[in-house]
């Protein structure tokens, strides 16, 4: 019997993404699945009930999860839900089990063999499943668009009638996935452009894109491409440094995170009030606590000097129909390890599987 994949749409507030498009569900209903979507999945990311339908899926406008052997999600489904799961069923998508209880206690009660694809293994034949990186980018896309907006001058260099208009001085802190295309679309508005890592690996890329290398002379070089801790001393010296290049700096979009860690506060109060009224500060960390401390997650507000501090919240979900098309070719290419012939097969030899499944299994030790 074919494997049955359902998609029920999102209830989370304001998630407009989804994680099956019309492209993928071709696919894996070329694949041999059966594929079951709610009505109305994929309105708020501009895909249309006909287009499913077109691509081979059964809608329906109740229940689609009840039977379903996989379930895929962008948001995770509430506790409640999961616990209506057929027992044993496949759950894919950003799940974050261990940041609630009660999800957590639902996916172990029913068996469910959860594979909360942040936790992949963060390598090269993994590359095409990363949601991270893949959401990422089109976070520092629309970071740099907000802080444009939000900012009282041009980002490129204008010579008019009326004189010449010197370009933004901006800085990116922050090197990954979201602050490389923060650094290149910034660029592209004709930002003059510098980009802070504590990673000095990252200097070729950054460089690459156009922008300029900060050096404060504080290394946090960590495992896996991401950054470790640094140390107090490590941490005075790079906040003096920093403090005195942001008075220059007209505009900061933040990106700078520690995978399961609270984000690293890096631009202090102090710091803020030393900067030019008018300055704008974009914190893409404000989800795990932010990395300026004047940040308030889902707000936009004004320090006591006319700084704007701005805190958005999954600015992915602005880019729906794009966000969503990375985001489905991401979980598609993760489950296409689990399908043969139409039917679920777990290869727990594949590092894959073993080291994303929640909970770990002795298998995959």
């Amino acid at each position: 019997m074919a494997v049955i994949i359902g998609v029920a749409r999102e209830t989370a507030q304001g998630e407009r993404r989804v994680a099956l498009t019309p492209e993928t569900a071709k696919k894996l209903v070329a694949a041999g699945a059966t594929v079951r979507v709610q009505r109305g999945l994929g309105d708020l990311a501009h895909f249309p009930d006909q287009a499913y339908a077109d691509a081979g899926v059964q809608l329906a406008d109740g229940d689609v999860l009840a039977d379903a052997d996989v379930v895929l999600c962008v948001q995770p489904p509430p506790a409640d839900a999961i616990a209506r799961l057929k027992p044993g069923a496949v759950l894919v998508g950003a799940l974050q089990p261990q940041a609630d209880e009660a999800r957590a206690d639902a996916i172990r009660g029913n068996g469910i063999v959860a594979f909360p694809l942040e936790r992949l293994p963060r390598t090269t034949r993994a590359q095409a499943m990363d949601i991270l990186s893949s959401q990422a980018g089109i976070a520092g896309y629309k970071a740099v668009l907000i802080a444009a907006q939000l900012a009282p001058r041009y980002f490129p260099m204008l010579t008019t009638a009326a004189g010449t208009i010197r370009p933004s001085k901006v800085l990116i802190v922050g090197a990954g996935v979201a602050g490389l295309q923060a650094v290149a679309t910034a660029r592209r508005l004709g930002a003059q452009v510098e980009c802070f890592d504590v990673r000095p690996e990252t200097r070729e890329q950054i460089e690459s894109l156009g922008g300029k290398f900060l050096d404060l002379g504080v290394s946090a070089a960590g495992e896996g491409g991401y950054a470790r801790q640094l140390t107090d001393e490590e941490r005075a010296l790079q906040q003096q440094r920093l403090a005195d290049h942001l008075k220059g700096i007209d505009v900061i979009v933040c990106t700078a995170a520690v995978p399961g860690r609270p984000a690293p506060k890096i631009v202090s109060a102090a710091m803020v009030a030393g900067m030019k009224p008018g300055s704008v500060i974009v914190d893409l960390a404000a989800e795990t606590g932010g990395n300026c401390e004047l940040t308030q997650p889902g707000e936009t507000v004004a320090s006591g000097n006319d700084v704007v501090v701005a805190g958005p919240l999954n600015l992915a979900s602005q880019g729906a129909l794009h966000a969503s098309e990375m985001y489905a070719r991401n979980l598609y290419n993760f489950v296409s390890l689990l399908l043969r012939d139409g039917a679920l097969a777990f290869d727990w030899d594949d590092e894959l599987l073993a080291k994303t499944v929640w909970p770990e299994r002795a298998a995959a030790a």
